[in-house]
């Protein structure tokens, strides 16, 4: 296996230190902001959103006047995070103090919830933790005036849709309409696996926003000094030998390492359909089954190389898992967890800050799922200096039946690589470049012919919603195309990616729409480029070729696909045959050609192999020849939409 992506840090440990109220960096950050209305946090896994929810909300309560505040979170798990905290052992003027029949995340039953929160609603306790779906349950039943006066703190806020469908969507919209409540909103990943956005822009721009990025979590670190992003592909069943004999889960699985497995969706083409056949499979490869802790839920394992007893979580079964998870929260020591195999859980919010390595089988169904894996092994810890993310994914075979979905789930796997190699990146700051200006501040980079953002609301996209609009570029399919080199750099950067953004904010000028697409031009190219010190000079490498980092310029930038780094490494790694099928599905997203025009090209496709005895190439000069591989690409397209 080999590392798409790898990115080294200066461990400074500036972003796990605290000041004298017990704040880290990226908490800091969210209290100077503590006196909006709306707040919009969005910061990375392991940053401390849980804390900094705490410190505001306590402020909101002893300093402006509110009087309640409510937590919701996804799913129970989660809400132990939100757990009794002494925050004045390091400074703070309070404590975060929780009654336990106010932590509804840790009883069952909708109706019991319901009433609890109805009751604490009624009473004079100031905190709560629920569940989305418990706001949503109470919020059908309870006028909109009761939340007055109160703090609504929405964790994991991807979770929310624009969509007319998304209950809880419709549930801030109330809020924010009809009440005087508070709202902070918290994510890692403020962008969704769908092309529908998480709020619309009029509801967006009454929130402020506080970013903290993935560098700035990392690079602060005192013990990860690198992240690696790889990819392995197999052929058939991902716990079997293929006809190498080869095994492809023992190929990428170090026992050694502290390791979450998350295994394929059931409804994926990579599942067996019987989760827990996969999970007995992958503990046969492991070695040997020793016991099961009947007050753990813990299946002890003896290690088939050296007979290690190793520990290992089964989260796919469900019988039994509450105490799986009882355990996995009270998690002290290295020694206690050796590996969890997990479907749909251990992902947002779940805490194991001894993971060393998230492998997950099969293509996940979003960006968002993908960000939050990788974040589940990027906590910082002594037992690590390196973090690993591996996707298993099944490579396509042109003679299967679901070579479509199998060149997809490879695209997906391209677009989150693309994106994380971006997220991960340093930032830079850019300037114009004058002629009479000699002295540049460190980390500021001047480019010639660079438009400078000139507004305020440009300003703040640019500052907050960069990884956001990369997100938006990357789930298209035309940009995805451009990164296989198949549109012109200048198309992608000049038409694609300004037409995305302004989707994204419709009311921006021109003026506006060209200085943030420039920017996040540079920023993308800037961030994925190669960068290397020679003597006192940088140069950075442009395509082919270094450049005098002095001597930057926007066109030429604008002439380089910022995207099409991950897929050019992503193609030595595939046979010829796959990668020629993953072109064509690139290209077919991208021909435009009539059902007529096919039927009339057919023959001519026909006495053009016979002819030559190849097929019509796309690469070729002759006009007609390239309409012929179109054409041949349309009706294999075509039919791999029928099934036939």
């Amino acid at each position: 296996m080999k590392n798409i992506i790898e990115v080294n840090y200066q461990q400074t440990g500036e972003s796990t230190s605290i000041n004298n109220m017990g704040m880290r960096a990226m908490q800091a950050r969210a209290f100077e902001s503590r006196n909006s209305q709306y707040l919009l946090l969005k910061a990375p896994p392991a940053s401390g959103k849980s804390r900094a929810l705490m410190f505001l909300g306590l402020d909101k309560i002893h300093n402006q006047g509110l009087s309640k505040v409510i937590v919701t979170v996804p799913e129970r798990s989660i809400g132990s995070s939100f757990a009794n905290n002494k925050l004045t052992e390091n400074g703070f003027f309070a404590d975060w103090d929780i009654k336990p029949e106010n932590n509804l995340c840790a009883a069952s039953g909708n109706k019991s919830k319901v009433k609890a929160f109805k009751r604490f609603m009624e009473g004079s306790d100031q905190i709560l933790v629920c569940t989305h779906a418990t706001l949503r349950f109470v919020f059908e039943e309870l006028e909109d005036h009761v939340f007055n006066n109160t703090l609504i703190a929405i964790d994991e806020f991807h979770h929310i849709s624009a969509d007319a469908d998304n209950i809880l969507g419709n549930v801030l919209k109330s809020l924010m309409d009809n009440t005087t409540a508070h709202i902070i909103a918290m994510t890692g990943s403020y962008f969704r696996g769908d092309s529908v956005p998480v709020i619309t822009p009029e509801y967006e721009a009454k929130f402020n926003k506080v970013s903290f990025n993935y560098y700035e979590q990392l690079n602060g670190y005192t013990y990860l000094k690198s992240l690696g992003i790889g990819y392995h592909f197999y052929k058939g069943r991902y716990f079997t030998k293929d006809d190498e004999g080869h095994i492809a889960l023992e190929q990428v699985l170090d026992t050694n390492k502290k390791t979450i497995i998350h295994i394929p969706n059931v409804n994926s083409g990579e599942s067996t359909k019987d989760k827990y056949d996969e999970v007995d499979a992958i503990l046969e490869i492991i070695g040997e089954f020793i016991a099961k802790d009947p007050d753990t839920g813990i299946i002890t394992v003896k290690r088939t190389t050296d007979g290690k007893l190793l520990k290992v979580a089964d989260l796919v079964e469900e019988d039994g898992r509450d105490k799986v998870l009882e355990y996995l929260r009270n998690i002290q020591n290295i020694d206690d967890l050796d590996l969890i195999i997990a479907l749909g859980m251990a992902k947002e919010g779940f805490d194991w800050q001894f993971c060393e390595h998230a492998l997950t089988i099969g293509c996940r169904g979003s960006l968002t799922e993908i960000v939050q894996i990788i974040g589940r092994c990027t906590r910082d810890s002594s037992n690590k200096s390196h973090a690993q993310f591996t996707n298993l994914i099944a490579q396509p075979d042109a003679q299967d039946d679901e070579v479509k979905y199998a060149v997809n789930n490879m695209l997906k796997a391209i677009t989150a690589s693309l994106l994380m190699e971006q997220i991960l990146a340093p930032n830079f700051k850019f300037k114009t470049k004058r002629d009479d200006e000699d002295i540049v501040s460190p980390g500021i980079l001047t480019i010639k012919g660079f438009k400078e953002p000139s507004t305020a609301k440009a300003k703040a996209i640019i500052e907050n919603d960069l990884v956001d609009l990369k997100a938006a570029i990357l789930q298209d399919d035309k940009v995805i195309a451009g990164s296989a080199g198949k549109v012109e750099p200048e198309i992608v950067n000049k038409v694609l990616i300004p037409k995305i953004i302004q989707t994204k904010y419709p009311d921006l000028t021109k003026t506006e729409l060209e200085e943030i697409s420039q920017y996040l031009v540079a920023d993308s190219v800037i961030s994925a480029a190669e960068i290397k010190d020679v003597g006192d000079k940088k140069f950075v490498r442009m395509a082919d070729k270094f450049i005098n980092i002095d001597d930057l310029n926007i066109d030429l930038i604008q002439s380089i696909n910022p995207f099409q780094k991950a897929f050019e490494i992503l193609s030595k790694d595939v046979t010829v045959n796959v990668l020629k099928l993953i072109k064509e599905s690139i290209e077919a997203t991208k021909i435009s050609m009539s059902k007529e025009e096919a039927f009339e090209l057919w023959p001519k496709l026909k006495s053009f192999k016979n002819q030559f005895n190849r097929e019509p190439s796309l690469e070729s000069n002759n006009l007609i020849e390239k309409r012929l591989a179109e054409c041949l690409i349309y009706i294999r397209e075509q039919r791999r939409r029928a099934g036939v």
